[in-house]
């Protein structure tokens, strides 16, 4: 497997913050573990070696004269000589017997000499004259009037028993290591399956902010990861999708500028021509290349309205209006254009003035919007259906259309920037899109339902304008009321 560290990445961190604090956790359980059960298993041993020697301790109820012949009696007796040795010392220090036989030369008796100057029970755990490991104890032995008798000393070898704990602390020792393999192992398979997906989505990433839109990230997994890659993937679609629409509308904004350039530059140049010699196709070129001209300027104000508010600077400036006159207005631009495409255009709407709060142009420029569509996607024999009415505190208008309809896949993208549902008819594109922005404005909503092949309705609804009740009309009211 291949451990590839560098600084400051997943697997550096990895290693410093968790393996490397998961060992030390590891190391100092097993040293505590280790100086623990070395600790017990001492003092058990300790506990047993003092029970064994318990029967020595009648030796103090002898005296200076019983003694010595008390305690041989004892060490003849003695029932645990296989598990330890018991000496008895007389009170000038010297070993008179041992539960082993007797003995000249015992060698240093440390535990001994502290337990004379203490008058305590001592233990002394090291190495013995002949260099063994041994756990030696001394009682003292003081007779009932409290003269010093002597005293008696048990050892037991710690050779088997440090034996013992060291295959102990060899088998935690082991435990460790393989507790510390299998979180290294385990470990890096599970940094590997973070970092080598990241790895992939980093070089696709990277491909795809080079302008590789198709470029795809083939790992499926279920967890966070497969969420990530899942969103690269639909990021790169989206991206994808926006270049396409991005292109498309160049496309569009370019053919819709170049078609009534190549208009105007054609009739005017036929008009000079005709100059002084046929006015009547003057007056023909004239009005194209005006048409024309209207029709550029109209264009190049949706691209700036699009610009005002993509920035957030599409303004409006807001008064109260008849928005029955405006709807009329936009509507009557269209009559001679509908007539001419064989299209029925209806306009019906209130007689009376119904008010709104809102820009006069803006709104106007959105229904000439709807309106143009509506008669753009109709064919020959159709209908246009522009409807007024009111409900409750709004008013509603209706732009219904008999043409091909938009398929349901795109019906939820139309008012967004640059999207065209129907790439073969005229339009840029955006023309929803700013519609859409400037009825929010207004507090209202625009919104579209269309059933593909059928026709499309077109609905926006403002909020009616209701004039605020001046201070002398408050006065007239309040006055009646108290009178009556």
């Amino acid at each position: 497997m291949r451990l590839d560290i560098k600084f400051k990445s997943i697997t550096y961190k990895w290693f410093f913050n968790i393996f490397l604090v998961i060992a030390a956790a590891v190391c100092i359980a097993a040293v505590a573990f280790s100086s623990l059960y070395s600790s017990l298993y001492a003092e058990k041993i300790e506990a047993l070696a003092i029970d064994y020697s318990e029967e020595f301790s009648a030796l103090s109820s002898t005296n200076v004269i019983t003694f010595k012949d008390a305690a041989i009696s004892i060490a003849g007796n003695f029932k645990h000589k296989d598990k330890i040795e018991v000496q008895v010392i007389d009170r000038f220090g010297d070993v008179f017997v041992s539960t082993t036989g007797f003995s000249a030369d015992v060698g240093e008796m440390p535990d001994y000499l502290k337990a004379k100057q203490t008058k305590k029970f001592e233990v002394y755990r090291g190495k013995s004259s002949t260099r063994e490991s041994i756990m030696a104890g001394t009682v003292m032995i003081y007779s009932e009037d409290g003269q010093e008798l002597g005293a008696y000393r048990w050892i037991t070898s710690m050779t088997g028993t440090n034996t013992f704990i060291g295959y102990v602390i060899a088998i935690v020792v082991l435990i460790c290591a393989v507790i510390l393999v299998i979180t290294g192992v385990t470990g890096l398979f599970f940094v590997k399956s973070i970092v080598n997906p990241i790895r992939d989505v980093s070089n696709i990433a990277r491909t795809i902010a080079m302008g590789n839109f198709d470029a795809r990230i083939e790992i499926k997994k279920d967890d966070e990861i497969g969420e990530l890659c899942d969103a690269i993937n639909y990021m790169a679609s989206e991206l994808s999708n926006s270049e396409n629409i991005k292109n498309d509308f160049i496309s569009s904004v370019s053919h819709e500028l170049r078609t009534p350039l190549t208009a105007i530059r054609g009739w005017g140049e036929t008009a000079k021509m005709s100059l002084g010699t046929d006015p009547e196709l003057v007056d023909r070129g004239l009005d194209v290349v005006l048409s024309e001209a209207d029709r550029l300027s109209s264009l190049v104000e949706e691209l700036l309205d699009f610009s005002r508010m993509q920035t957030g600077r599409l303004s409006l400036v807001s008064q109260p209006m008849d928005v029955a006159l405006i709807l009329r207005e936009s509507a009557d631009m269209y009559k001679e254009l509908a007539k001419k495409q064989e299209i029925e255009l209806v306009l019906t709407a209130a007689a009376e003035e119904i008010k709104v709060l809102g820009d006069k142009n803006r709104l106007k420029q959105v229904f000439i919007n709807v309106i143009d569509n509506a008669v753009k996607y109709t064919e020959a024999g159709g209908q246009v259906l522009v409807n007024l009415d009111t409900e409750e505190a709004c008013v509603r208008i209706t732009v219904k259309d008999t043409g091909v309809g938009i398929p349901a896949e795109d019906i939820d993208r139309v008012k967004e920037k640059f999207y065209k549902a129907n790439k073969t008819v005229r339009g840029s594109g955006i023309g929803l899109a700013v519609a859409d922005e400037i009825i929010k404005q207004h507090d209202g909503l625009l919104f579209i339902e269309s059933i593909e092949n059928v026709g499309t309705t077109v609905t926006v609804v403002l909020p009616i304008f209701e004039e605020p009740i001046s201070e002398e009309i408050t006065e007239e009211i309040e006055t009646g009321e108290e009178n009556g």
